[in-house]
């Protein structure tokens, strides 16, 4: 991660850098500083991208599961119509459509579930990044990249919330059925 090894230098500047005696403060060459966070800048976007990529995968997923789950109810509905030419095979047909629905139910709810944990893990993470970028190296020096981060923050919470409530969703669906 480039943001990460040009903070990194930051941070060795700092370290490495005169100091005034009782002060706490440190002199360091404007121009090395400027030129790093200007290098900072540049990368910070494909960092961005990276999380709309990821909310983009998720809303992809989330639309294959929505199919699947439809393709399986439709072949489950499509057999038991099949099937209802007399009432033995009536019975036999709508206990196995009940058992497909089931397993169809069942299936698109796990598949929804890992998918929803997947993307709230890779959330999380990335959360969790964005933390500690902003609690070690930007609390003082960089009152603007301060902003970019909650806002970050913000979508990505948002996310995770929308993530937990589809979670709440489906679950209440499922004890529903």
């Amino acid at each position: 991660m480039k943001v990460l090894e040009l903070l990194d230098e930051l941070e060795d500047i700092i370290d490495t850098s005169s100091g005034f005696p009782l002060t706490g403060k440190v002199l360091v060459d404007a121009e090395e500083v400027l030129e790093i966070i200007r290098e900072i800048r540049v990368e910070l976007p494909g960092e961005i991208q990276q999380a709309q990529w990821i909310k983009d995968e998720r809303q992809r997923i989330l639309d294959e599961a929505k199919k699947e789950y439809d393709n399986i109810l439709k072949d489950a509905k499509s057999q038991a119509e099949s099937l209802i030419e007399n009432d033995d095979i009536t019975l036999k047909a709508k206990s196995r459509a009940d058992e497909m629905m089931r397993m169809a139910e069942n299936t698109s709810k796990t598949l929804k579930m890992g998918t929803f944990e997947y993307i709230d893990g890779i959330l999380y993470n990335f959360q969790e990044k964005m933390d500690k970028l902003n609690s070690v190296y930007f609390e003082e020096m960089f009152g603007s990249l301060q902003r970019t981060f909650d806002q970050v923050n913000g979508t990505l919470t948002s996310n995770r919330n929308e993530i937990k409530e589809l979670i709440y969703k489906t679950q209440i669906e499922s004890d529903n059925r």
